[in-house]
């Protein structure tokens, strides 16, 4: 949308709302200390200074609306997170009453954009505002600034969040993530836990496994064997599948980084970014996962298979292995058999490699700073300053608790100093540790993990942390957070757009067999036809600013 036509909007929705946007700038400029409301009652604690702290609840009578989504384990129990213990409870604590709307988890990105074109945007929103993935904001932070979206931090964070100022001024390396490259703060951001940056990779019947006398497959050719065992002796239909929703193939790099690839940008071992999918390499992998599809080795049905889906082919022993989240993935089933199947059991499998005792090239790990479930307080917020204090009750010490472990002596009790969970959450008869947790804690969001919080019920879950975590990743990951200019942007999401929707037809063209290999060569000219060189200069290039900030 031209942007004055934006703005224009912006302002006219704020005179609606009975506040000019000459006087909301001045606030944002210059704070408000003094003043009351017109019921004669005190101004509103988030518009004081932070350098007396934050005191909680705030005394105001004002809320504000949130879009984010809502956790698929909650959704068990509620429909919106106001309804929560969790949300109960923050509200209570912080003194603010905020509305809550949740796109519908098969549509975030479509409702997303959707929203982002309306004039009606809520005051604070959760989502990835990098513009690396396919359904966050197209240009990044820089872009959603410069169109009057959402709105820079830095004078919001430096006066009104005085914890997690605290957190970036203590910690070079997260405050480097969380700013674009001018140093524009533009989230209040989700900081993973050392222990929390692998939660993703293969998983395998062990229990199969072992009734066929087989290893852990570590290699391409051991993979091979055990998919043609699960088919031919434990009657299999899809022995190996992943889930594939929105252009997403969910096996990620996992395979692909046999190859020393992958399936979208990296870093090559010089430290160039590079696309995967236009590799030389990149053809061994489609040709052999169109051998397996040929084999029926991989999920006939994997374009068509979605999360409710893969759930289905584990749990009734369609499918003996995936790549899949620790989690929401390998304990989440483990739990649902446990009484149904007492045999039943899965294990985290290393990220295969070519040859045997290679150290996979890549995998899963991501980094501190997680972008998705981190918030932006949009244009449109009638009062910023008391978002932003909202916001930074998740990084006191009080609102830590709360968001990681939820309700002392409803979700967890101290134990020497140690939150534990109680036994309402860790051995529900009804329902699992995640489901139980969803409700009374926040599992993603805006605050920092606490290195203490495991969500781990099986020993397996441990293991294949240790097992996921044995590759390169950490050398070959392109952060999701690099931000590229305005300019770069705008020349970057046509491009990414193009190529990524050619890619993904192609993709399934090769691997179903529609499309002959001998047309890669084809594929990658067309490819870099759509700009693809380009991106990757771009990427580049936001990547040394990056390394120099």
């Amino acid at each position: 949308m031209d942007r004055r036509l934006r703005i224009g909007k912006i302002l006219i929705r704020r005179f609606k709302a009975g506040v000019s946007s000459v006087l909301l700038m001045s606030l944002i400029l210059a704070g408000c200390s003094t003043g009351s409301t017109e019921e004669g009652e005190p101004k509103d604690q988030a518009g004081a200074s932070s350098d007396i702290g934050s005191t909680y609840p705030l005394k105001t009578s004002e809320g504000f609306t949130s879009w984010e989504a809502l956790n698929n384990n909650a959704v068990t129990f509620y429909s919106n997170l106001a309804e929560t213990p969790f949300g109960k409870a923050l509200a209570e604590k912080t003194g603010v009453n905020v509305k809550y709307v949740h796109p519908n988890d098969q549509q975030t990105k479509e409702q997303f954009n959707l929203m982002i074109a309306s004039d009606e945007l809520p005051d604070t929103v959760e989502y990835d505002w990098t513009g690396r993935s396919a359904g966050s904001y197209p240009g990044g932070p820089e872009k959603a600034i410069k169109d009057g979206v959402i709105l820079e931090l830095n004078d919001l964070i430096d006066k009104y969040a005085p914890n997690l100022k605290k957190k970036l001024e203590a910690d070079k390396e997260l405050d480097k993530m969380v700013k674009t490259d001018s140093g524009k703060y533009y989230v209040f951001p989700m900081i993973r836990n050392p222990s929390g940056l692998v939660f993703r990779g293969p998983i395998i019947r062990k229990d199969w496994l072992d009734d066929l006398n087989l290893p852990v497959p570590t290699t391409i050719a051991e993979w091979e064997t055990t998919l043609k065992a699960f088919k031919d002796q434990k009657g299999a239909k899809a022995p190996l599948s992943v889930t594939y929703t929105g252009g997403n193939f969910e096996i990620r790099d996992a395979f692909i980084g046999a190859y020393h690839t992958s399936n979208s940008f990296y870093i090559d071992d010089e430290g160039k970014v590079k696309y995967g999918p236009v590799d030389p390499q990149y053809k061994d992998f489609l040709a052999l996962f169109r051998k397996w599809f040929a084999e029926g080795l991989f999920d006939k049905d994997f374009a068509l298979t979605d999360g409710k889906a893969l759930d289905n082919k584990i749990l009734t022993g369609q499918t003996g292995a995936t790549v899949s989240l620790l989690s929401g993935g390998l304990g989440k089933w483990m739990d649902a058999m446990k009484k149904q199947d007492p045999k039943f059991k899965l294990v985290g499998a290393p990220y295969p490699t070519i040859q045997k005792g290679e150290v996979p090239f890549t995998g899963q790990r991501d980094f501190k700073y997680n972008p998705g479930p981190s918030k932006a307080i949009t244009t449109a917020a009638k009062n910023p300053e008391l978002v932003a204090r909202w916001l930074d009750y998740a990084y006191s010490d009080e609102g830590a608790m709360l968001f990681n472990f939820g309700i002392e002596g409803e979700s967890y009790s101290m134990d020497n100093g140690t939150p534990v969970y109680t036994d309402l959450i860790k051995n529900n008869e009804k329902y699992s540790l995640q489901q139980m947790v969803s409700q009374y804690s926040k599992p993603n969001g805006p605050y920092e993990a606490d290195e203490r919080r495991n969500w781990n019920t099986f020993p397996e879950q441990d293991e294949a942390v240790k097992i996921w975590s044995q590759t390169d990743a950490e050398k070959h990951t392109l952060p999701a957070f690099l931000t590229p200019t305005d300019e770069e942007s705008k020349e970057l999401g046509k491009i990414l757009t193009d190529v990524s929707n050619y890619k993904e037809e192609m993709f399934v063209k090769f691997i179903v067999g529609k499309e002959p290999m001998e047309n890669y060569d084809a594929y990658v000219a067309q490819i870099k036809k759509l700009g693809i060189d380009r991106a990757v200069e771009i990427y580049q290039n936001a990547l040394d600013r990056y390394n120099e900030r």
